[in-house]
């Protein structure tokens, strides 16, 4: 069955919904990494590379990814495509579509959603991913994007 609810309820119901996220790369080939606020209802405090949320109706994938890059961190820049999949981890099962974004401005976090945010190397992401508490998709979404032969260039530094 397919039909449009708010993302509240597809939680609720663990209906299959859609998640547009990007990753932001300084030209350095750093990644953002956020801290996750300790009011939100889901996954408070942990960690995440990945700035999005819910597609809305009859937005696009793309759309919506650059919708939230802006209302999360101030960024207004394009967006690319790198991969899309089913995430089966976290609250509930989502198509999460993920883009890469290459960011030389200052971010500015909406702190009503991000306590921090920083930028790490590959290889400090590497070190972290497994002890540190991130959110389910990012760090599936984060293994994805830095394997070899990734549309991503496996941790290299994306075009500018």
């Amino acid at each position: 069955m397919l039909g449009v609810v708010e993302r509240d309820e597809a939680v609720r119901e663990n209906w299959l919904h859609r998640i547009a996220a990007t990753i932001c790369r300084d030209r350095d080939g750093r990644i953002a990494v956020l801290r996750r606020t300790e009011t939100l209802s889901q996954f408070p405090g942990y960690y995440d590379v990945l700035v999005g949320g819910a597609v809305n109706v009859g937005e696009s994938y793309e759309a919506a990814a650059a919708r939230e890059l802006a209302e999360e961190l101030g960024v207004r820049v394009p967006v690319r495509f790198l991969f899309k999949f089913l995430c089966r981890e976290g609250i509930s099962p989502i198509w999460l579509g993920v883009y890469e974004a290459v960011v030389s401005q200052a971010l500015v976090p909406d702190s009503g959603e991000i306590d921090w945010q920083g930028w790490m190397t590959v290889a400090e992401l590497r070190e972290v991913v497994d002890d540190w508490c991130f959110v389910p998709g990012g760090r599936e979404a984060l293994r994805r994007y830095l394997q070899p032969g990734s549309s991503s260039g496996a941790g290299e530094p994306a075009a500018g």
